[in-house]
């Protein structure tokens, strides 16, 4: 009797392991087609259950953000930034998710407004550096870098408690040849943080590797002129587009050796489809001529390009199921955001529809 029981509870353990084993995330390949896999267009994610979400707009001349509502393209809302001594001069957007805020860097009152994500009130103001540009976040939210390009530093601040952690100066040798911080980018768990120093005599400008816990310089690269940030969380890759350059640098972002150039006119704003397959980037000063380009990061060669219909394009965003693509278009006057299908399989942007928002929409990001 005593061996049957024992025989009963083998059975019964392994059948646990079994059904167990069926039921656990097994680990994939970052290389893999599944990790890479983009989920289907609907009304929800099904995944999740989350609705489309929203692209948020910096409009630099208005003073306020616009709210897109993705599932509609339609703009939901209009928020004015924080009165100041100055009039406001929202710039560029970003999104922490876990912290329920959207923060816009103003550079004309040299401090960054915090927006709560659930009705874009607002919520309070954090103090940064003079002359704020671009400004990023890692994805575990532990900080949020600021590029302040008339001081010429980067503000540190920890998205969670809203306290400035650091000022950080750019290299010495680069501020004295005229270099000036431009954009930013902290990679996916937050050990790196990358800045783009334009400005500098002579035929390059520079990237900077900086650690996120000492705050000092591990390396840099030189680049074209003009150079914009992206950070793929899955590649060891930056890619680095270079408007006076006319092309599209990809650097190792442990070496900051240059991996490839992609020769695009203009190279300006930067966007990385979620799967990672599609890299696009902005010829900001064509026209609207070949004013989006394609890229696949595995060959590094142009997929394709395509004319928008308004000139200067500028910053884009994409939704997180890839589908979907924004673009803003800047200039004083300016006050039109483009929006394009685009698909792994069909990735080369197809106009959709275009959308009236505040005078010169400048950064934007997707918040849900």
């Amino acid at each position: 009797m005593k061996k049957f029981s024992q025989i009963i509870f083998t059975l019964i353990f392994a059948l646990g392991l079994l059904i167990g084993c069926n039921n656990s995330e097994s680990p994939v390949s970052v290389d893999s087609e599944a990790s890479l896999s983009e989920p289907e267009v609907s009304g929800l994610d099904k995944a999740s259950g989350k609705k489309h979400g929203h692209i948020v707009i910096a409009n630099r001349a208005s003073g306020t953000i616009s709210v897109i509502d993705v599932k509609t393209d339609q703009v939901s809302g209009t928020y004015n930034l924080p009165a100041g001594d100055k009039t406001p001069e929202p710039m560029y957007v970003v999104w922490a998710e876990e912290a329920g805020r959207v923060f816009v860097g103003d550079r004309a009152n040299n401090r960054v407004a915090v927006f709560r994500d659930r009705d874009f009130s607002i919520e309070t103001t954090v103090p940064a550096g003079a002359g704020i540009w671009h400004i990023w976040a890692d994805s575990r939210e532990r900080q949020l870098w600021v590029a302040n390009d008339i001081d010429k530093t980067c503000t540190v601040i920890d998205p969670t408690s809203l306290q400035v952690i650091a000022t950080v100066p750019i290299p010495a040798d680069l501020a004295a040849l005229g270099g000036r911080p431009h954009d930013v980018m902290v990679s996916r768990y937050g050990k790196q943080a990358y800045v783009s120093i334009i400005g500098v005599q002579g035929a390059s400008d520079y990237v900077i590797l900086y650690s996120t816990r000492s705050f000092q310089e591990k390396d840099r690269a030189a680049v074209g002129k003009d150079p914009h940030l992206s950070t793929p969380f899955r590649r060891e890759l930056i890619y680095v587009p270079c408007q006076n350059g006319n092309a599209v640098i990809a650097l190792d972002r442990f070496t900051m050796s240059q991996v490839a150039s992609i020769p695009v006119p203009g190279a300006h704003g930067a966007g990385m489809m979620p799967s990672e397959k599609v890299f696009y980037t902005t010829n900001f000063p064509g026209g609207g001529t070949n004013g989006l380009f394609a890229i696949d990061p595995r060959t590094h060669r142009v997929i394709g390009s395509t004319n928008t219909p308004i000139a200067v394009p500028h910053n884009i965003a994409l939704t997180p199921n890839g589908r979907k693509l924004y673009l803003t278009h800047s200039g004083a006057t300016a006050n039109k955001v483009t929006v394009y299908s685009v698909s792994s399989s069909n990735p080369v942007p197809v106009l959709l529809t275009t959308i009236e928002v505040g005078l010169n929409p400048f950064g934007l990001a997707f918040t849900e």
